[in-house]
């Protein structure tokens, strides 16, 4: 799929402003699941990237991030299989950077982040204008995890070149990293395999840490398409 809508970037390394502008996604997402099982696999990758300003329209910053998501999923069947709940975790790998044009001293931050997410996923079958339809809806939030992050007033240099560590590696939890991600689509059947699918993307990564804070949140609006297959092992 591939998303568009608006971005908002806040890291208080960089400046204390806040950033608005409209951003660009891809999701590809893989489920897999066995006949007869009740777990299932779930591959999510999500990539970002966003032109932001701030209030003014006189500093502009650019921001990029790649998510990963990976995890196991059970799963309940109700009302003659229309109705399927999941619940389970994923562990969520995001990499990025906010570039600031305007600053000539540390002008760029990077984002390093391994979490563990709760998961739970609604999917319900329906029949519109004789049509097979899907509306689903999946929602992760936060438990613990781990992130890079400079300390406040050190520079990247300190970093990398002369080797100070100052608290660089930052344990997470819901407390110090409130972040969360929902995803609502529908898909629409085309043919007997293809299905157009369209929704809405909400991921709001938010942390403080260091005394530092720093949030991406982007809000997209999806389309693309879907595709249902079955793997069966080649007879010997």
């Amino acid at each position: 799929m591939i998303g568009i809508g608006g971005t908002n970037v806040l890291d208080t390394y960089l400046s204390a402003e806040q950033f608005k502008g409209v951003g660009v996604s891809f999701l590809a997402t893989v489920e897999r699941k066995r006949p007869q099982r009740r777990w299932s696999t779930l591959m999510e990758h999500e990539a970002n990237l966003s032109l932001v300003h701030d209030r003014a329209n006189s500093k502009k910053e650019l921001e990029g991030t790649y998510n990963f998501y990976w995890g196991k999923l059970y799963n309940w069947q109700f009302f003659d299989n229309r109705l399927t709940l999941q619940a389970g975790g994923v562990a969520n790998a995001t990499l990025g950077f906010i570039y600031n044009t305007s600053n000539s001293n540390n002008p760029a931050q990077a984002r390093a982040h391994l979490n563990i997410m709760p998961t739970g996923v609604a999917a319900y079958r329906f029949t519109l204008f004789g049509k097979p339809m899907l509306a689903r809806y999946e929602l992760n939030l936060p438990l613990v995890g781990i992130m890079f992050s400079p300390n406040y007033g050190q520079s990247y240099y300190e970093i990398f070149n002369r080797g100070n560590y100052d608290h660089n590696v930052v344990l997470t939890s819901f407390a110090n990293a409130p972040e969360w991600r929902q995803m609502l689509t529908i898909d629409a059947n085309l043919t007997g395999k293809w299905m157009l699918r369209i929704g809405y993307l909400g991921n709001y990564q938010q942390y403080k840490v260091n005394h530092l804070k720093q949030h991406v949140y982007t809000h997209r609006f999806l389309i693309g398409f879907t595709k249902r297959f079955s793997l069966t092992p080649h007879a010997l």
